[in-house]
C-alpha cells in the first residue's frame, strides 16, 4: 500500500531507510539485580547502562529493565549498517528512566542574607521559609550546571536592547521538587516576594531555595540536576544507533549554539529516537544535526539521515528537536508541548523543531501545543524539497508565527493537511498605534506591531501551502516578506515570491487571511470561513491593498475559484476533537454586502476545488479519489461531524 503522506514535493517518496535488526548479542541492565554476579545475561544483567554501552558492539541489542539510571550514558559505538545497528531499548512493560539529577537531603535554614532589596525596609516576612543546600563536589565530574549560565558560546545574534537578558544568564542547573521545577530568580531577596523559587550564590557552590507554600523540604524529595545529558556520545560522529522507549529527564543542557540535548546524536547520523520521553531539558530536547557552524567542513560528511518518532518531548526550555544541516530527518507521530519556557526566542534557535538547510525532510503527524514565545517548526536557510504534513499545531502562547521558513531559494516546500488552532502573536501591545475618530481609516500603510501567523515566509520562495485549516490566528494565515538583501551573503536571501495557496480554509483570521509581499504570487481555491473586511493583502508596489474576495478577484485575479463561508468550528483541546457547527452569528456589514459576498452557509453546498497535485490525500491519510475535492484537510466537511484531530498513528 502506497504511503501517500510521504510523497515530497518533487513527486518522489521520502527515502526509508530502516530494517529488522540481526543480532549477534543481547545484553541486560537491572540496577535492581540482586546478584553479585555481573555478565550481561538475563540472570545476572548488568547495573548500570554505561556498563553495556562499554561493550556494545555492531548488533548489540541493549535491554534495559525498570529502574530510574542516574548516569550520562555514552556509546563508545555505532553500528555499521541498518541491519547492525546498536540498540538501545526498555524492556517491554518496563519503565525505564535517565536522569540527569540526584537526589539531596540535609538542609539548613538560610541566615545571612538579606530578605529586602532596599534597607531600612522591616516587612514582615517571618512566614517565608528560606533553606540552603551546600553542593557537594563530588556529584560533579568535570560540569557544574550551577557555575555555568545558560547562554552558550555563540552570542552574536542576540539584539540586547531588544530582549530581558535575565534567563540567559540563568544558572542551568535546576532544581525539582516532587518532581516539579522550582523557579530560578537573580537575587536573593527576590525570593521572599515569591514562593516556589530558588537562587544560586555567584560561585555556584550554595543553592537557596523556598518551596511552594513554604513547605519543609524534608517532606518533599527533592532533585537538583548535576549532568549535562542523559545519553550522548563522548566521541562524535557515532552512527546506527537506536534508543528506544526510555525516559530522559532533568539534563542541565545550555542554550544553541551548539546544540546539545538531552539525547545527543552527536553529530552522527542514522539514529532512530522512538517512544522516548523527554522531560524538563533546561533548554535542548534532542540534537540531530552538526551541532555549530564552527567546525570544519567537510563535504562529504552525513549530517542528519535520523528518525525521531513516537516521542513525547515536554517543557524544553529552548528548543524541542535542534538538527544543523540534518538532511532527510523524518520526525513523525511525537507529541512536542511546552517548549520555550526559558523566554529565549531572541537567541535565535528557540522552536519545538529547529532545522537548519533541512533537504528531503517529512515532518509528519505531530502534535505540537502550548509552545511558549517561539515558532512551533522554524526551518532556517537553505531548505528544500520538505514536506510539513498532518500536524497538530494547538495554542502558540505569545507566538510570532507557528511555521517559520527562511531564506530559501531553491525548490518547493510543502506545507499541507495541517490545522492550526490559536497563534497568539509576541507584540507589545502598548507599541499599537493609538487611532481616534477616524484617523486611522485613511492611513495608506498599516503599522506593523501586531504579528500572530500560521506560515511566515521570510526571503522564501516557492513555498506550498495547501489543504490546511487555519484558524484563529491574531494576525493572519500566511504572511511572507522578502529579505534580498541576504543573497551577497551565502546565497541566504530571497524574494517571497512564487507562492502557492490552494485550497485551504482560513478561520476567524484577526486581521488577514493572505498578506502577499508582491502580486507575483497565486491563490486559488480556498475558503474563507467568517471572515470580513480587508482579508487579502498585497503590500508591494505601495500603497498596500486590503481586499475582500471579490475586489481581490477583480482587480489582480486572485483566488477565482475560491469562495466565503459563514459557519463556524469548534475544538475541543482536552478530547481533540474539532466540530463542524451551524452560524454562531450572522455577518456583519453594510446593507447588501452580505449578498455580495456570496457566503456558503453549509459545508455541502462549497463547491468542490480541483485536486492539489502534490496533496493526494487528506488529514486522516485517505486517498483523495478524484480531481475535485473540499476545500481544507478533510475529505468531507457537514455540520455536526465530529473530526477527531490526533493525528499520531502509536
Amino acid at each position: 500500500m502506497k504511503d501517500l503522506s510521504a510523497l515530497l514535493p518533487d513527486g518522489n517518496s521520502f527515502h526509508f531507510w530502516e530494517k529488522p535488526q540481526n543480532y549477534i548479542k543481547t545484553i541486560y541492565v537491572d540496577q535492581n539485580s540482586e546478584s553479585d554476579i555481573e555478565d550481561g545475561s538475563p540472570l545476572h544483567p548488568y547495573k548500570t547502562i554505561s556498563q553495556a554501552a562499554d561493550l556494545a558492539v555492531p548488533g548489540t541489542h541493549v535491554v534495559i529493565r525498570s529502574g530510574n539510571y542516574r548516569e550520562t550514558v555514552s556509546p563508545k559505538r555505532g553500528g555499521l549498517s541498518p541491519e547492525e545497528m546498536i540498540v538501545y531499548e526498555a524492556e517491554k512493560g518496563s519503565e525505564v528512566v535517565i536522569s540527569a539529577s540526584e537526589i539531596v537531603t540535609g538542609f539548613q535554614k538560610s541566615t545571612g542574607w538579606r530578605m529586602t532589596r532596599g534597607f531600612g525596609e522591616t516587612p514582615d516576612l517571618s512566614g517565608v521559609k528560606i533553606y540552603e543546600y551546600e553542593l557537594d563536589p563530588d556529584m560533579f565530574r568535570g560540569y557544574n550546571p550551577f557555575n555555568a549560565i545558560n547562554l552558550l558560546h555563540d552570542r552574536l545574534f542576540i539584539e540586547y536592547d531588544k530582549t530581558d537578558m535575565t534567563t540567559y544568564l540563568n544558572r542551568r542547573g535546576c532544581v525539582f521538587v516532587d518532581g516539579k521545577p522550582l523557579e530560578q530568580v537573580a537575587l536573593y531577596n527576590q525570593m521572599s516576594g515569591q514562593d516556589g523559587t530558588y537562587w544560586v550564590e555567584a560561585n555556584g557552590q550554595r543553592i537557596h531555595f523556598r518551596l511552594p507554600g513554604d513547605a519543609n523540604p524534608d517532606e518533599h524529595t527533592i532533585e537538583i540536576t548535576v549532568r549535562e545529558q542523559c545519553f550522548a556520545p563522548h566521541t562524535p560522529f557515532l552512527s546506527y544507533i537506536k534508543v528506544k522507549g526510555i525516559t530522559m529527564r532533568h539534563a542541565a543542557t545550555g542554550a544553541p549554539v551548539p546544540q546539545r540535548g538531552s539525547i545527543s546524536a552527536y553529530r552522527g547520523h542514522h539514529w532512530v529516537i522512538e517512544n522516548c520521553t523527554i522531560d524538563w531539558s533546561n533548554c535542548v530536547g534532542i540534537d540531530v544535526g552538526n551541532e555549530c557552524w564552527h567546525h570544519e567542513h567537510d563535504e562529504n560528511q552525513l549530517i542528519g539521515y535520523s528518525v525521531i518518532r513516537g516521542c513525547t518531548i515536554k517543557d524544553c526550555g529552548v528548543c524541542g528537536i535542534a538538527g544543523l544541516f540534518a538532511e532527510e530527518m523524518l520526525i513523525e507521530d511525537n507529541l512536542i508541548e511546552g517548549t520555550g519556557w526559558q523566554k529565549m526566542e531572541l537567541s535565535w534557535e528557540a522552536g519545538g523543531i529547529k532545522l537548519h538547510n533541512s533537504v528531503n525532510g517529512l515532518t509528519r503527524r505531530n502534535i505540537f501545543r502550548n509552545t511558549f514565545r517561539c515558532d512551533h517548526i522554524w526551518y532556517d536557510c537553505g531548505n528544500e524539497n520538505n514536506r510539513i504534513t498532518g500536524n497538530l499545531f494547538l495554542d502558540g502562547i505569545e507566538q510570532r508565527e507557528a511555521i517559520f521558513i527562511e531564506c530559501t531559494r531553491e525548490g518547493v516546500n510543502l506545507i499541507d493537511n495541517n490545522i492550526f488552532w490559536n497563534i497568539e502573536g509576541r507584540f507589545d501591545p502598548a507599541r499599537i498605534p493609538v487611532e481616534p475618530g477616524s484617523s486611522g481609516w485613511y492611513k495608506t500603510r498599516e503599522h506593523d506591531v501586531v504579528n500572530g501567523y500560521a506560515v511566515y515566509g521570510e526571503g522564501t520562495d516557492r513555498l506550498h501551502v495547501t489543504h490546511n485549516l487555519i484558524a484563529h490566528c491574531r494576525y493572519g494565515g500566511y504572511y511572507a516578506k522578502p529579505v534580498g538583501f541576504r543573497v551577497s551573503r551565502m546565497d541566504r536571501g530571497g524574494t517571497s515570491r512564487k507562492a502557492l495557496l490552494t485550497n485551504n480554509i482560513f478561520y476567524e483570521c484577526g486581521e488577514s487571511a493572505i498578506t502577499f509581499p508582491t502580486d507575483d504570487n497565486k491563490s486559488d481555491g480556498n475558503l474563507f470561513l467568517a471572515m470580513s473586511g480587508g482579508y487579502l493583502r498585497v503590500m508591494y508596489p505601495e500603497p498596500e491593498v486590503c481586499l475582500d474576495l471579490r475586489t481581490w478577484q477583480e482587480f489582480y485575479g486572485f483566488d477565482l475559484n475560491s469562495q466565503n463561508g459563514w459557519f463556524d468550528l469548534e475544538l475541543d483541546k482536552d478530547s481533540l476533537e474539532l466540530k463542524v457547527v451551524s452560524e454562531k452569528r450572522p455577518p456583519a456589514g453594510l446593507r447588501r454586502s452580505a449578498e455580495r459576498a456570496n457566503y456558503v452557509h453549509d459545508p455541502k453546498d462549497l463547491r468542490k476545488v480541483t485536486k492539489d497535485g502534490c496533496c493526494i490525500s487528506d488529514f486522516f491519510e485517505e486517498e483523495k479519489a478524484a480531481e475535485t475535492v473540499m476545500p481544507g484537510p478533510f475529505n468531507k466537511l457537514e455540520i455536526g461531524r465530529v473530526y477527531r484531530i490526533d493525528p499520531r498513528k502509536n
